[in-house]
């Protein structure tokens, strides 16, 4: 018998037993339930299980906090459960029937770059690295300086690593369509090689068009359609990501098997191209455009203090619903429309938030053991941009931290918009965001970063011994 055996029955009875569950798998520190009837989960005693830190549910599934020991307790409990192994495609396809339109649609947006985040983590590092070396001035003799400018080693480095900074960012189409056509389950070469159609060599580049005496065409003798490249366009990828896939699912029902290997990728895949660059390229970009120009122009206008104070409010709310996904694509046509993003130092500020609260947490709960094995990873993990543990685990359950966060995020962001704070690029949340920041924005956004780790510890402490934070401990029993 299993140290978990008694606790994986019980959950099992808690949760609604066996026939409850349509499908089970398991992250790092959480079991995640599709449930036929949510209904039937008794969340309450659930939590009150020795192995159970907390309970959340999010984009359709119920998840259950149990730590790192997780791995060991799911073999477990499938085994007593009956219930097979699960991945968590499955177990995400599996949980959509339990979402409305809105949360479909952003589950398929984060389909979409969830797997592209690790290339776009590691582009916002490289970045932040070029910044260091190449923007910050030396001092004493070679002061005025930087690295790249005293030192032909450094120098090369700063060449060599745009290499790959563009192979991210300036070809993101290409990994977009591949995602899509990943998502679809559509042939994901197809979706590649469309993706390096939006951005061939071949084409102007999309950096050009504005400052270009002449754009180059395709003259068809009929028609003429403008070789223009979408470099760094987000749109226009997603666009024409979608109606490939959408043709060679089409093509699939309609083409006898026979010749479906001929026929299928060529009509799905030139009618494809054709589209994204007499249609969807242009509708596409001026979407884009139009999203990052009403974004940057609000962040920038007179009214921008009262902008930054609703997204830095807001956003850990967004977190919950799923429609954080959302800011990804905007972030990222900011970079190709306008050099850098002035809402991704605002995303960084509010994951900062939420740690520093429960931060106040483990020092107002640093007798409770139990509470202590969830908040301290938690906070470390939200520091390093993952704040899910923190609010489901930690701050959601008392409300008063969840709160307290998301007010230091809010006058964070305002003193980080009011300065004018830019990001090179999206990459690693919380502490290291300062990697992709402007150089020359490093200190109002130390400033704002200070901001968002004292305010929400103060204003914790302070809601713990208000009403709000009483009633909250009162309804936890402690």
């Amino acid at each position: 018998m299993s140290k978990y055996t008694d606790s994986a029955k019980k959950l099992l009875e808690l949760i609604g037993g066996s026939d409850n569950i349509s499908v089970v798998t398991h992250c790092a520190t959480r079991m995640r339930f599709v449930l036929n009837d949510p209904k039937k989960a008794d969340v309450t005693e659930i939590e009150s299980l020795d192995v159970v830190k907390g309970t959340f549910t999010q984009a359709g599934q119920f998840q259950v906090i149990i730590g790192n020991e997780v791995p060991t307790f799911y073999n477990e409990f499938t085994k007593i459960a009956g219930v097979g192994d699960t991945s968590k495609d499955e177990a995400k396809e599996a949980a959509k029937q339990n979402m409305n339109f809105l949360q479909r649609m952003v589950a398929h947006l984060a389909d979409i770059f969830t797997p592209l985040i690790p290339a776009l983590v590691v582009g916002g590092l490289i970045l932040g690295f070029r910044n260091i070396i190449g923007s910050i001035e030396m001092f004493g003799p070679d002061k005025g300086q930087t690295l790249v400018d005293i030192s032909q080693f450094w120098s090369g480095v700063h060449s060599f690593l745009w290499l790959i900074g563009e192979a991210i960012f300036f070809y993101l189409p290409v990994g977009i369509t591949w995602a899509i056509s990943r998502k679809m389950g559509t042939t994901q070469i197809l979706g590649i090689v469309l993706g390096v159609t939006l951005v061939s060599p071949q084409l102007l580049n999309a950096y050009s068009v504005a400052s270009a005496d002449e754009i180059p065409v395709w003259d068809f003798g009929f028609a003429q359609v403008e070789m223009i490249g979408y470099q760094a366009q987000v749109i226009p990828a997603i666009l024409a990501g979608f109606v490939l896939a959408y043709l060679e699912i089409w093509l699939r029902k309609v083409v006898p098997n026979v010749i479906s290997m001929i026929v299928v990728p060529f009509f799905a895949l030139i009618p494809a191209v054709l589209i994204a660059h007499v249609v969807l390229g242009p509708i596409g970009w001026s979407i884009g455009s139009w999203i990052s120009d009403v974004v940057y122009t609000s962040l920038t206008s007179s009214f921008g203090w009262l902008f930054a104070a609703i997204f830095g409010f807001a956003y850990a709310p967004l977190v919950i619903t799923g429609l954080h996904h959302m800011t990804n694509a905007i972030d990222l046509q900011l970079m190709g429309d306008f050099g850098g993003t002035n809402l991704w130092p605002m995303i960084a500020l509010s994951n900062i938030a939420q740690g520093s609260a429960v931060v106040a947490m483990i020092m107002l709960n640093r007798k409770d053991k139990k509470e202590q094995q969830v908040s301290v990873p938690a906070a470390i993990s939200c520091y390093l941009g993952v704040t899910e543990p923190a609010m489901f685990g930690i701050n959601l359950k008392y409300i008063f931290p969840f709160l307290a966060a998301m007010i230091g995020s809010s006058i964070a962001a305002v003193v980080s918009v009011g300065s004018g704070v830019m990001a090179n690029s999206i990459g690693v949340g919380g502490i290291p965001g300062f990697l992709s920041i402007q150089f020359g924005d490093w200190i109002p956004f130390f400033i704002a970063m200070a901001i968002a780790i004292v305010v929400p510890i103060l204003l914790t402490f302070v809601f713990a011994k208000t009403k709000m934070g009483i009633n909250a401990y009162q309804r936890l029993g402690k």
